[in-house]
């Protein structure tokens, strides 16, 4: 479907603030965690305010690929827009932690299907040449977001109090509402509109089984329960397998599994998820610990990476447009973000704090060059029918890329600072600021405790993006196709770019 220009600004802007609007949400709320338990008092389960989100936006993503692709995807987006207000609403007057948890889990859901249908609706209205560019645009909602909500949401708390928080979404949702209405046109479905219920059913309850697994296998307590989720996913997974192969419209689609293209981008976003987010998670405690910095002067190193993947998202975005080749930026991007993350684990203790700023900035730049990129390059190799499900499972991938490697990284940190502290001081009771008040001698064999814990770290995910590399190097070298998406399904010897 062709639009007018000014129907596509209006389009990007409408998608562009929906996107933004569920970044925010994960970010602001996270600032005010501490309060809003403490309020409800259940600060012994506020995790949850977070973790219910998140299982929501993750293990529905799949769904609501191939309801998009059934239905359209104007309507789920609609829907989804309507169920993330209403969820807002509803966590500023949830009385307890069940109702706000209950609440979190829906506009979790709402919050996948923006995400997802905001990036399928630009598939659907552009060609694969004019796709990177928005997509880039839209993209740069989860930077801005994290330098953003932090502040929006420590500001709210302070100064007016946790309800508005979520109920902030509303006016900015509603606007966005009626952008959509407006601008988004109405899509039609699948040739064939047909839905797989069996498969959804199973691939949901795997697949959160599979994340409460990584989640909880790190706690002593929840060990036993994280086995059992493990053995419920790969007896899930069994089932799956013989579900699929008998199911009419399977929720993922084994077509898209046998496209070279789509499986280097399925491998890209894994780079992204268990790389990215498992550095910019734990480089704040590494920067508060090694550089004996305050928590608001350790967010600096994680805002130069996110920025630094906001220009060079923006920038390779309106590359590729102009040019249409884009196998080269993955390669160089993944390159230099293990470069980036190599030099981070071979700097020394002391060093000026600009100095790390700058070489997680290079990160950050080397990641933007295809985070944002490779959706528009996975959409271009699948059919019209299956742009919901691709773009789907190159998030979900993503998803649990950044769960497991975050969980990984934990552990991995959690134990080697346990086993490396002298006599005298507890890992579960040092905090950045009981570790400033320690004596020089100590600071210092702290300081370099945690250099040394953190250099394999960032070598192991340097390697991680070095792979990266390698599947990079297996793109073709095409060029993104001016052309309306076919409805007809790509032959899976074919490599349509």
């Amino acid at each position: 479907m062709t639009l007018s220009p000014a129907r596509v600004r209006i389009l990007v802007a409408a998608l562009l603030t929906v996107s933004f609007l569920g970044a925010l949400d994960h970010t602001v709320v996270s600032t005010s965690l501490a309060t809003i338990a403490g309020d409800l008092g259940a600060l012994e389960h506020m995790s949850w305010i977070m973790v219910g989100y998140t299982l929501a936006a993750t293990v529905m993503l799949p769904v609501l690929g191939k309801l998009g692709d059934v239905v359209g995807p104007r309507l789920v987006f609609v829907v989804s827009l309507a169920l993330f207000l209403a969820a807002s609403l509803a966590c500023g007057f949830a009385p307890d932690l069940g109702w706000l948890v209950a609440a979190r889990v829906v506009q979790g859901l709402g919050s996948a299907g923006l995400q997802l249908m905001s990036q399928t609706i630009v598939a659907r209205v552009t060609s694969p040449r004019q796709r990177p560019r928005y997509m880039a645009v839209i993209g740069a909602a989860f930077p801005v977001a994290i330098v953003v909500g932090p502040v929006v949401g420590g500001l709210i708390t302070d100064y007016w109090s946790w309800p508005w928080v979520f109920w902030i979404n509303i006016p900015v949702g509603l606007v966005a509402l009626v952008l959509a209405l407006v601008a988004v046109p109405r899509l039609p479905g699948g040739a064939h509109p047909r839905f797989d219920v069996p498969g959804s059913l199973v691939f949901t309850g795997s697949l959160l089984a599979l994340i409460l697994a990584v989640t909880w296998i790190g706690d002593d307590a929840l060990r036993p329960a994280a086995i059992a989720c493990a053995v419920g996913a790969g007896i899930g997974i069994l089932a799956l397998v013989a579900i699929e192969r008998r199911a009419a419209a399977p929720i993922l689609p084994p077509r898209i599994l046998r496209n070279r293209t789509i499986l280097v981008c399925l491998g890209l976003s894994l780079v992204v998820g268990a790389g990215l987010f498992s550095v910019v998670a734990y480089v704040p405690t590494y920067v508060q610990m090694a550089y004996r910095t305050t928590a608001t002067v350790s967010g600096l190193v994680p805002i130069a990476t996110v920025l630094g993947m906001l220009v060079s998202s923006l920038l390779t975005g309106w590359l590729v447009s102009r040019s249409g080749r884009y196998r080269l930026y993955p390669v160089v991007g993944t390159a230099l973000a293990a470069v980036g993350l190599s030099v981070m684990a071979l700097l020394p203790v002391g060093m000026p704090l600009w100095v790390p700023m700058a070489v997680m900035a290079a990160v950050g730049i080397g990641t933007g060059a295809f985070t944002n990129l490779i959706f528009a390059v996975v959409q271009s190799a699948a059919s019209r029918d299956d742009l919901g499900a691709v773009t789907a499972t190159t998030n979900l991938v993503r998803q649990v890329g950044a769960a497991v490697g975050t969980a990984v990284v934990g552990g991995v940190v959690g134990f080697a600072v346990a086993a490396a502290l002298p006599p005298g001081l507890d890992a579960a009771t040092l905090t950045p600021a009981a570790a400033r008040s320690a004596s020089e001698g100590v600071q210092d064999q702290i300081a370099l405790i945690y250099h040394d814990v953190f250099a394999p770290v960032f070598l192991g995910l340097a390697l991680v993006y070095a792979c990266g590399v390698v599947i990079a190097l297996l793109l073709p070298a095409d060029r993104l196709s001016d052309e309306m998406p076919a409805t007809a399904a790509p032959s899976p010897d074919r490599q349509p770019a």
